[in-house]
């Protein structure tokens, strides 16, 4: 962990990297915003900026995503993990990329653009995005679906690279985490 912040703090690096563009079709940061302001109503404290390894991002269960409004809906109302997610794309192949031209083309930009901030929470929040999905509890998207995906399709989410992340909810050694699964994770007593 490289340190914890206040929500203010979450939400002010949040708007320098997330400058909303309302002439820029592919810009969808209010409805991000809103995964964090109910991060914050649901899971009140300090939130964790700290570094995620390859694979542990790989592992991050993303919510429902129909595809930016496409024909073929990439993740389901319970969820995949980033990993599952990219064998899907893989599956859908060139029908993916026709028939969901916004998500195809937010995921090629992310393949080329700096390296920005994940947000995420170890629980689900509420809103319908996440209201089905089945896990519980782990490294839950916020914001930085496509951003994940891009990674994860050129072959970046591998051990020893590592990303920025900032995390709502209890994490190792936080009373309410004590002894369940990751990210609360047998480092708790």
């Amino acid at each position: 962990m490289l340190e914890t912040l206040p929500f203010e703090a979450v939400l002010r690096r949040f708007a320098e990297d997330h400058t909303y563009d309302a002439e820029d079709r592919t810009n969808f940061n209010d409805r991000a915003e809103r995964h964090l302001l109910s991060a914050r109503r649901d899971m009140p404290g300090r939130w964790r900026r700290l570094l995620l390894e390859g694979p542990e991002v790989g592992k991050v269960v993303l919510p429902w995503h129909a595809g930016e409004g496409g024909q073929a809906e990439l993740v389901p109302a319970t969820g995949l993990t980033v990993f599952e997610a990219v064998d899907r794309l893989a599956a859908l192949g060139a029908f993916y990329e026709r028939s969901n031209p916004l998500c195809s083309l937010k995921i090629a930009r992310q393949r080329r653009a700096a390296p920005l901030p994940l947000f995420l929470s170890t629980r689900p929040v509420s809103g319908p995005d996440h209201d089905s999905l089945t896990t519980r509890q782990g490294l839950i998207h916020l914001d930085g679906l496509h951003r994940m995906l891009a990674w994860a399709t050129s072959g970046r989410l591998v051990p020893g690279r590592w990303f920025e992340a900032y995390v709502a909810g209890p994490w190792h050694g936080d009373e309410p985490c004590r002894g369940g699964p990751s990210p609360c994770g047998p480092e708790s007593p």
